[in-house]
């Protein structure tokens, strides 16, 4: 499983929160406490919202730990908005193209999780994402091909929707190939003014999210960042968080996901 990170609000320095605190993203891609695996040290992604609508990307298959390039790199860049991912791969390669974040136009997707016996779905999920979106497919992670399908779902005009419709086409086709192992949705979207996040799983075990509140923006994670739990909210198992620039973010328990929690 993976680690990641997300922040709308103020703009301010990415240093602030993927590198500089106790427990920061950097430090869990070393020693995640809340994941399976203590070390995700199979690449890493940071993508943010400067001056133009579309996000800038910089990801590379290096540890985030070792990678100098990002610390100098989150210094420097101020935004709004971002995301941060640490990966540890769960059958597919460790390529530059298989790092989160995704992004598509304007929107930014990343996820923690998997889905359980994808290589015995991958050709018949693939097969269902249209071709002017999967021309644009770079890499062979699951986590993509549940992106683009989002994306032709209806994702742009109703993420919570899109993504419900999405899962549940994966749950189907799990089903189909009796494949008993979990599917789990843990994952981050924005489209750099909004951000919503999800919580699902099919076995009620979904990987971990928290997020905190301050007068300067909201901060999603899969695990504290500064070492302990105060002031950290967790989304609940089937939850799904939405926020959107000046206004609070609300945690919802919607049909379906009740039903894969």
């Amino acid at each position: 499983m993976c680690r990641f990170l997300a922040y709308l609000g103020e703009p301010v320095f990415l240093n602030e929160l993927v590198c500089a605190p106790t427990h920061s993203l950097v430090h869990q891609s070393l020693h995640a406490a809340e994941a399976k695996t203590e070390t995700n040290g199979d690449g890493f992604g940071i993508g943010w919202y400067g001056e133009h609508a579309e996000p800038g990307l910089y990801r590379d298959v290096c540890p985030a730990w070792s990678d100098d390039n990002l610390v100098n790199l989150c210094r420097q860049v101020r935004a709004k908005t971002f995301f941060a991912h640490v990966r540890a791969a769960t059958g597919t390669a460790t390529t530059r193209a298989n790092c989160h974040p995704f992004a598509h136009g304007r929107h930014l997707f990343m996820h923690n999780g998997q889905i359980g016996g994808y290589h015995r779905i991958k050709r018949r999920l693939e097969a269902l994402i249209p071709d002017d979106l999967y021309d644009t497919r770079r890499g062979t992670t699951d986590s993509e091909a549940i992106f683009l399908l989002a994306l032709a779902n209806g994702l742009e005009a109703d993420p919570v929707g899109a993504m419900e419709a999405t899962c549940a086409t994966v749950r189907d086709l799990m089903q189909a190939a009796r494949i008993t192992e979990a599917f789990r949705f843990t994952a981050v979207l924005t489209d750099g003014d909004s951000l919503t996040a999800f919580r699902w799983a099919c076995d009620g075990r979904p990987p971990s999210l928290y997020f905190r509140e301050s007068e300067r923006g909201l901060t999603v994670v899969s695990e504290p960042i500064d070492g302990c739990r105060d002031g950290w909210q967790v989304v609940p198992k089937g939850g799904t968080l939405r926020a959107r620039r000046g206004f609070r973010a609300v945690v919802g328990l919607p049909e379906a996901g009740r039903a894969a929690a």
